[in-house]
């Protein structure tokens, strides 16, 4: 970064510091992850300066040759990766990809039938706080109160009731496995569309280690910077009978020009994605999880469903009388970050609520084995029973210190 450093070195100080913190922290949101050093490296190229509205070979600008070859390895690397019949490449977020999900799929005040927020679900899957529920008609399902899991039979029961034109599975704080087939059992029978947001999990689906939502759902959407250690940004995948809709609705519908830079990023990712360390990494990651969740329950931590299938933990505050909010900053001080989440069935605020969410995908990408999420799952269930004692403190941050000199990330960034 020589010439940010002159241009602009406030700039400059920020990045390193941040560089830094990553470095020297246990990322463990469970929405982030370590992507490589080459994905790193193609966003920061001369594509960021390139208009290519459109699509490869229908392009709205000249000179989009190289653009347009790297876009088409973009999308078939991801038609390979996810066995899909045909995948848009352009959406900037998760966020965006769904809103053109529904863009296709959709009339304004249609009806769709999606996981509730506080059970799990998403922003965008038609929040009150989202643009979603002032254009359609929105209903929820969610979890049973004893199992904490999915109740299917409550979702059938809706969607035979309320009738929808889509329903939406997949979550962003779920902590158990989802069954996309039964849930596209149900979306057939009342003659709906079945979009499969697989945004959390998609390393995990892609290494065969969760169920599948392909074959299994009209639609799926994904963000790339999560489990799959891509840029952050977003695909759709769609049976072919779908793909013009679907493409119509990312341009000109919801977005103009493409970010190249990051459809190559996205491309490297795909391919690191299809080898056989990655699935070997993400087994990994569910290992890691387990043993964490198990750690957490040995140490009389409560746990959402009590335990995980997946990358994800979400831990029930309750019983120790503290909340989300407090128990993150707590953790941070000892630079271990986590996020604050809401539980199913949470009487407290969506800004403090009961929940912690925890995530295994950036240690495992560090490196970090079952020995280590012991020894990080021991410290977690000290502080959070103990928040107010320094000592407990202060060897959270040796901790953490030693586990990052062991496991560095981006050895090649200077800092």
């Amino acid at each position: 970064m020589k010439n940010l450093t002159k241009i602009d070195p406030e700039i400059y100080q920020e990045i390193i510091k941040e560089t830094n913190r990553q470095k020297n922290g246990l990322i463990m949101i469970a929405s982030e992850n370590f992507t490589s050093e080459a994905v790193l490296e193609t966003m920061a190229t001369v594509l960021s300066n390139k208009y290519a509205e459109g699509y490869p070979d229908k392009r709205y600008y000249t000179g989009n040759q190289f653009i347009d070859n790297i876009e088409t390895y973009c999308i078939e690397r991801a038609k390979k990766l996810f066995q899909a019949e045909h995948v848009n490449v352009q959406p900037h977020s998760g966020t965006s990809a769904n809103l053109a999900a529904y863009f296709a799929l959709l009339k304004p005040g249609d009806k769709i039938l999606s996981m509730d927020l506080s059970h799990g679900g998403h922003l965008s899957h038609g929040s009150k706080a989202s643009l979603v529920s002032q254009l359609y008609q929105i209903s929820h399902y969610g979890v049973d109160p004893k199992t904490e899991t999915i109740d299917y039979d409550q979702l059938t029961k809706i969607a035979l009731a309320e009738k929808p034109q889509l329903i939406i599975s997949g979550a962003s704080s779920y902590p158990r496995q989802i069954d996309f087939a039964k849930i596209n059992q149900i979306a057939q029978k009342i003659k709906a569309y079945h979009l499969a947001d697989i945004a959390h999990i998609a390393g995990l689906c892609v290494a065969n280690l969760h169920h599948s939502a392909i074959n299994n759902a009209d639609v799926i959407t994904t963000t790339t910077h999560k489990t799959l250690r891509g840029p952050r940004s977003a695909v759709i995948i769609a049976k072919s009978e779908l793909a013009q809709k679907i493409d119509k609705a990312v341009f000109p519908g919801i977005q103009g020009g493409p970010l190249e830079h990051i459809i190559a990023a996205k491309a490297v990712c795909f391919k690191q994605a299809m080898s056989a360390k990655f699935k070997k990494d993400q087994q990994q990651t569910i290992k890691n999880a387990t043993t964490l969740a198990q750690t957490l329950l040995a140490n009389n931590i409560r746990l959402v469903s009590g335990g995980t299938d997946t990358h994800l933990i979400l831990i029930d505050l309750r019983p120790l009388k503290i909340t989300g909010k407090q128990a993150a900053d707590i953790l941070a001080k000892a630079n271990i970050y986590t996020n604050f989440n809401v539980i199913p069935f949470d009487d407290q605020p969506a800004n403090n609520p009961s929940g912690l969410r925890l995530g295994a995908a950036a240690l495992t990408t560090q490196g970090l084995k079952e020995t280590e999420m012991q020894l990080i799952g021991q410290t977690i269930a000290d502080i959070l029973k103990n928040p107010n004692t320094e000592n407990l403190q202060n060897k959270a941050k040796e901790l953490v210190e030693e586990l990052t000199n062991k496991f560095p990330i981006y050895q090649e960034l200077s800092c």
